[in-house]
């Protein structure tokens, strides 16, 4: 109910809409009358969901205006939000943003991407759609089977050398037969089975769709990704039909599909993560479109570059950002955002050195010659000493005809695959911890070094030795991931011990000069920029991330942040690297703007985290953590030593029915790692079956959710991206999910909330998270997504939400908690809201303007 603080000034016709909003909001708190000037979080107890939920119920209402939560937080009380609509550009209309925490320009709306004029892509039938499934399986049968009878063929011809000498230099003629034809084989495929990618829409599960899956899962599949951010790398993607620039770099592992259609220009540098592959899938179809980078651009980490999008010579877009379709960011400016928008900031941190054309042929050539007479022939090399040395381990690997039915043969499997199994993760822990460290003495922090060369090759080194998944899945979500980043080399200050420091994924440039606070908590998905580049050099600094803070998913902090102590960065937040340092608040969004800190509702566990309450739920945590771990480990053994019997059964096959035995290797593989993670997912959600929790880290039901995310596993249901098996893998795994819905490389984290609906869309990078967690409290709930929806490119979709039939989410958007999109509906943004009729003629003027000057 309204409550009764209506100031003299003001209209009756605001005050009607204050007294109607007051209601909502009344209903929304279930409360039985709110105050029009009380904040609505720290006066009336508010949080982002019950907001969230509020802002749903105002959109319902066609007398009321429609409101997001960009607006909530910017106007936090119902007068003044009632004041910026009826006293804004036009009554009715979102206010136009102004950015609290960066300085920017007038921001310009990103155009519709609606293809006009172009009709609709007729709906596949269920024959067309188990046709392509069909096909692709017998695609995956043939290549794996091909694939595993020239490694082997290899590899026995390597081993027939004479003498030592005889047996290396066969190893290397074999290790680099083998990686030039892996690498030509997505080449020669692309050029025949596409010819040149076009601007086109490709119908899903039709011929020309299996053509370019074919191509794009080659593509990715190509070992030049160990190459990312070399001049091979460079010279890969020019074979296969882009247009590089001299002194271009290219840092992101994810490879660019539609070739053709990139145009980057000289000296310009994409950071890492990024995604700019070229294609989107949208409403049954492929769409491909032109990315064009002029020269010296510079592209942010974790930025997100959709089709039919352009970039002028020195322009710059910052990280956590993106490029929608239609946009174009004019020569020399600087943007930032989700969709990007004019910014005075400088995201270039380090100068450009000189870096000529010989130091990158070197440097290549240096990587070849490695990889060839080094890493590979040393590889094929050891396998056979080891075998040699070790009779056992030859008679497990190299089993005879009646080896399968003795029980001997499976005692000395079984010992073999332990050994091997946490052998290897304990000489793992010795090398991460101490061959990093020793090559980290090389590198001084602050210098510029120029690439493609002695410290770039010691820089990457020490990148890929200290981000090991396994080990951060291992030791994440529990007290020990404190003591493993610390061996890594952190620095955490004074820790205060919480059970859940850090999550499961945090990745860094380099651990030895990442600081973080005492009291500080991170969530999954943190990586910290402490090596910045230009398209010729690096530079490694220290980056700091403040004391008591907390930093939600997906968040790329880099070196120069502006955050100090006690701040709650929120999922997917653009962190500012100019203006004063934020202490005390709350930030949200990109870019980013201020928030509040905490909110009443979530400070009702803190006697959970004080004193000798703390101590006695923490000391249960670790116990239940530790089984957590060691459950996790036999898990993953077990499934190791089933796979390494497979492989050896196989190896015993194929004297009799010879490549077949590898196709069905691989078959038996695929299947076996599909059937043991659904029967482990069964099993965990079946004792304990997922549900909406809103609790205390140091609480049980925690701890078993966390549980649930260390023994089950979804990483593998990537292979299947792009077919109709996806869809499959995710309802074994517990997922509601309709027919035809085309995944892309969606990501799921508890699949047993998640509903979608038919024909739905999810692109590569899109995340369905149906939980959170803010300091010590936990939350999860359904998100649910209706028929025909379409998720763009690195969407972020958290819990407690629904999008209605046919509702599209925009590239890199993030819709918070609780959200409701109305069917039809285009949202965008982050945070997400709708995109007004109203905004795209205004991003059409914008675009002809910019043509006439």
């Amino acid at each position: 109910m309204y409550s009764d603080t209506t100031a003299a000034g003001t209209s009756s016709a605001a005050a009607a809409t204050e007294m109607q909003m007051a209601e909502v909001l009344a209903g929304a708190l279930r409360a039985e009358r709110v105050p029009v000037e009380g904040n609505f979080f720290t006066d009336l107890g508010a949080d982002s969901l019950v907001m969230a939920q509020f802002c749903a119920r105002v959109r319902k209402r066609d007398d009321l205006p429609t409101v997001s939560m960009k607006d909530v937080y910017r106007h936090p009380t119902i007068r003044s939000l009632v004041a910026a609509f009826t006293e804004g550009p036009a009554a009715g209309q979102s206010p136009a943003p102004s950015h609290a925490t960066s300085q920017t320009a007038s921001p310009v709306p990103a155009a519709s991407d609606a293809r006009s004029g172009v009709p609709a892509v007729p709906r596949c039938g269920p024959w067309q759609h188990a046709l392509c499934g069909t096909a692709q399986l017998l695609i995956f049968l043939v290549f794996s089977s091909l694939g595993a009878t020239i490694a082997v063929l290899g590899y026995e011809w390597t081993l027939e050398g004479s003498g030592t000498a005889g047996v290396y230099l066969r190893a290397v003629l074999c290790s680099a037969a083998l990686f030039m034809g892996a690498c030509a084989v997505p080449i020669a495929a692309k050029w025949i089975l596409i010819g040149r990618f076009t601007p086109r829409r490709i119908p899903l599960w039709g011929l020309t769709y299996l053509r370019f899956w074919c191509v794009k899962t080659l593509i990715h599949t190509s070992p030049v990704r160990l190459f990312t951010g070399s001049p091979l790398y460079v010279l890969y993607l020019r074979a296969l039909g882009a247009h590089i620039g001299k002194g271009a770099t290219l840092l992101s592992r994810a490879v660019p599909v539609c070739t053709d259609l990139l145009t980057i220009g000289d000296g310009t540098v994409v950071r890492k993560d990024v995604l700019l592959s070229g294609y989107r899938a949208h409403d049954g179809c492929v769409e491909t479109g032109p990315v064009t980078l002029g020269a010296d651009v510079t592209v942010g980490v974790q930025a997100v570059v959709d089709i039919d999008t352009s970039m002028g010579d020195h322009s710059q877009l910052g990280h956590a950002s993106s490029l929608h379709s239609g946009q174009a960011v004019p020569a020399g400016e600087s943007w930032h955002g989700t969709p990007a928008e004019p910014t005075t900031t400088d995201f270039r941190a380090v100068e450009p050195v000189a870096c000529g054309p010989l130091r990158r042929v070197v440097y290549s050539l240096s990587q070849l010659l490695a990889l060839t007479l080094v890493y590979l022939p040393l590889t094929l090399v050891g396998v056979s000493l080891l075998f040699t040395a070790v009779p056992q381990l030859n008679a497990v690997f190299t089993p005879g005809p009646s080896s399968f039915t003795s029980p001997a043969f499976y005692v000395e499997a079984l010992l073999a695959s332990l050994v091997a199994f946490f052998g290897g993760i304990v000489a793992g822990l010795v090398v991460v911890s101490a061959v990093p460290r020793l090559l980290g003495l090389a590198i001084e922090p602050g210098r510029t070094y120029p690439l493609y060369g002695f410290h770039h090759g010691i820089q990457r080194a020490i990148t890929r030795l200290t981000n090991i998944r396994f080990f951060n899945m291992l030791f994440g979500d529990s007290s020990a991931i404190v003591h493993y980043l610390r061996a890594l080399g952190y620095d955490l200050c004074h820790v205060e011990q919480t059970g859940s420091n850090f999550g499961t994924a945090v990745k860094h440039d380099t651990p030895y000069l990442s600081t973080v606070g005492s009291g500080t908590m991170v969530a999954d998905g943190l990586s910290i920029i402490n090596a910045d580049f230009s398209s010729s050099s690096f530079r490694s600094s220290r980056t700091e991330i403040g004391p008591n803070n907390f930093l939600g998913n997906r968040i790329a902090y880099p070196s120069c942040g502006r955050t100090g102590d006690n701040c709650l960065l929120a999922t997917k937040v653009m962190v500012p690297i100019d203006g004063p340092v934020r202490e005390g608040v709350g930030l949200l969004g990109s870019p980013s703007f201020e928030i509040p800190r905490t909110v009443l509702r979530d400070t009702r566990f803190d006697h959970l985290a004080q004193g000798a309450e703390l101590r006695r739920r923490l000391a249960a945590k670790n116990r239940h953590n530790a089984l957590t771990a060691s459950l996790h480990l036999l898990a993953r053994w077990f499934h190791f030593f089933v796979l390494a019997l497979i492989t050896m059964a196989a190896v015993d096959l194929y004297e009799t029915i010879g490549a077949p035995a590898y196709a069905l290797a691989g078959l038996l593989t695929l299947a076996f790692t599909v059937l043991y993670f659904t029967l482990l997912e069964r099993i965990v959600t079946g004792i304990r079956p997922l549900r909406s929790l809103y609790c205390s880290i140091y609480e049980p039901d925690f701890w078993r959710h966390e549980r649930y995310w260390k023994l089950t596993s979804h990483d593998y249901v990537q292979v299947f991206n792009g077919t109709p098996f996806k869809a499959m893998a995710w309802r074994l795994l517990g997922a509601r999910i309709g027919r035809r819905v085309f995944d892309d490389g969606c990501t799921m984290t508890e699949r047993a909330l998640v509903t979608i609906g038919d024909d739905s869309t999810l692109n590569a990078g899109s995340v369905i998270q149906c939980h959170s967690q803010e300091d010590g409290t936990f939350k999860s709930d359904h998100a649910t997504i209706g028929a025909g929806v379409t998720l763009g490119v690195g969407a972020f979709i958290h819990y407690g939400t629904t999008l209605g039939d046919r509702a599209g989410l925009a590239p890199d958007s993030f819709l918070m908690k609780g959200e409701e999109v109305p069917a039809d509906a285009r949202w965008e943004g982050n945070p997400a809201r709708e995109q007004s009729v109203a905004d795209r003629p205004a991003a059409d003027r914008v675009r002809a303007v910019r043509e006439q000057r």
